[in-house]
């Protein structure tokens, strides 16, 4: 290698990392801009009065909020009050907004504040995702298991099974008829020489045979032929294409992702506890999902056998909650316009928490103040623990029900899954998740105005010419490491040499 051969890797480095904090400094001046917007549209049009139309929207969401409770809580008249106020009282403000003026401000004003949240989320968001690593050889004696009642009959629509065979794979049809165990035909498959395990159907088939694969440290492809498929998703696979997942055999690249585990049982998604888990206990809820939520919920948020958990992120406990969802590492935020209900990362080695405490009126309208109200509670750990006063849980893993015993603890397993996904996938998550952090966006926007830069130095030395002056020698051009500032010998009235 040449003597410049390695100055000039390290120059491109530079030079990437230069341009990643470039990127970084534009979206937080978009925030800081799109949130400045935000506030004046309002007072342009209305003055401080804007102050008392802002009020009237934070009412009607409040209002709204009362009326899902009750919606959900109740029933009989006010469960029916409830429907009419949860949708009335967003439709009075906009009447009240559209006849005085005031729609166009205030929804230009809401489009220029989601700008600034979703700019300023990607402006301070952890750069990097899991590494992608090439893959030297095809494998030899790939293995898929197939549901195909799974996704409303995806498995055939998309004729998964003969494009599997014709890519070489020994597939597996689960019987709807019958129960059959998924863990122990991936197993079996192991045993025989399988060099791959893959699945085509949802995230709770996913998760079983996944485990197996981490177990043996073998490599595993997702085949999105469920029906949500949220893994695939956050995997940047199509949903709508299941058999272009079959590309990872061939032209594939292998990621490194984290495991969650709920007591002895793996999740790729969530592990959810509380009012969600206990209504998929219900038989009927398969196949009338809203009409058993509606039916089950009242006792179940405010009935005598309503739920009350407690929970205890790594350091942190909250009780008194009615739902709970522990995320295999932690999902963005729904109002983030860039990516709602996705995780950013899949290799963070946390665990994403998300607690639900609303007992009553007073409660359910708080809960539009979000993780301020104490309703609505955000954490990330490594270990949760969950427990309740009964001896068993109810659990939701990855949408199948299960029953553990209390308490259950929650932990992650990073890097413990080999997944291989198709070299070219037009979903591959992107930055965005992260909680907008206003004083680092400020300063990052400013960044240009109040530069602070650093070289090494690897040698200084001050000195003084005939005439008295000073004089600094630096190995490198011309600027000193100085915490907070930059500091060149031009501005203390020195001379470089």
């Amino acid at each position: 290698m040449g003597p410049h051969g390695g100055g000039n890797a390290s120059g491109s480095g530079e030079a990437g990392a230069a341009a990643v904090r470039e990127g970084k400094a534009g979206r937080a001046r978009l925030a800081v801009l799109a949130l400045v917007g935000s506030i004046l549209v309002p007072l342009v049009a209305a003055g401080l009065r804007s102050v008392l139309w802002a009020l009237a929207g934070i009412a009607g969401l409040a209002l709204a909020a009362v009326g899902v409770w009750w919606t959900l809580a109740h029933t009989g008249a006010l469960r029916s009050l409830g429907a009419a106020l949860s949708v009335g009282a967003p439709v009075a403000v906009l009447a009240l907004y559209a006849s005085s003026g005031m729609l166009g401000p205030a929804l230009l004003s809401l489009g220029l504040w989601l700008l600034a949240l979703t700019a300023a989320r990607t402006a301070v968001a952890p750069g990097g995702h899991a590494s992608e690593q090439a893959v030297a050889e095809a494998p030899h004696a790939p293995w898929v298991l197939m549901n195909p009642s799974s996704g409303g009959g995806k498995v055939d629509r998309f004729h998964l099974v003969d494009k599997a065979r014709a890519a070489g794979c020994r597939v597996a049809l689960l019987d709807a008829g019958r129960h059959q165990d998924v863990t122990g035909l991936a197993r079996q498959a192991v045993a025989e020489g399988a060099d791959l395990l893959a699945v085509a159907g949802g995230d709770g088939t996913q998760a079983l045979v996944a485990e197996v694969a981490a177990r043996h440290d073998l490599p595993f492809v997702v085949i999105p032929a469920g029906t949500r498929n949220h893994f695939a998703l956050d995997l940047g696979l199509d949903r709508a294409d299941p058999a272009a997942a079959l590309e990872a055999l061939t032209h594939g690249v292998e990621l490194r992702v984290d495991l969650g585990y709920a007591a002895d049982r793996v999740f790729v998604n969530n592990a959810s506890f509380g009012t969600y888990a206990s209504v998929v206990t219900d038989p009927a809820y398969r196949d009338a999902k809203a009409r058993t939520t509606l039916r089950t919920l009242p006792g179940l948020l405010t009935g005598e056998d309503a739920p009350r958990l407690r929970t205890r992120a790594d350091r942190t406990q909250v009780d008194g909650l009615q739902a709970l969802l522990v995320s295999n590492n932690p999902y963005g935020r729904a109002v983030d316009a860039a990516r709602p209900g996705r995780r950013e990362r899949l290799d963070s080695g946390l665990l994403g928490v998300v607690c639900v405490r609303v007992g009553n009126t007073a409660q359910a309208a708080r809960i539009v103040r979000g993780p301020r109200s104490g309703q609505l509670i955000r954490l990330n750990a490594g270990v949760v623990v969950v427990e309740t006063d009964t001896d068993t849980l109810p659990v939701g893993i990855d949408g199948e029900h299960v029953v553990l015993p209390s308490p259950v603890v929650c932990r992650s397993a990073p890097g413990a899954l080999r997944v291989r996904v198709p070299r070219c996938r037009s979903g591959t998550p992107r930055a965005g998740g992260a909680t907008a952090d206003w004083p680092r966006v400020a300063r990052l926007a400013l960044g240009r105005l109040f530069p602070r830069r650093g070289h090494h130095v690897t040698k200084v030395a001050l000195t003084a010419d005939a005439s008295g002056a000073a004089c600094i020698h630096l190995t490198q051009p011309p600027s000193v490491a100085i915490p907070g500032s930059t500091l060149h010998p031009a501005e203390c009235g020195l001379r470089e040499h």
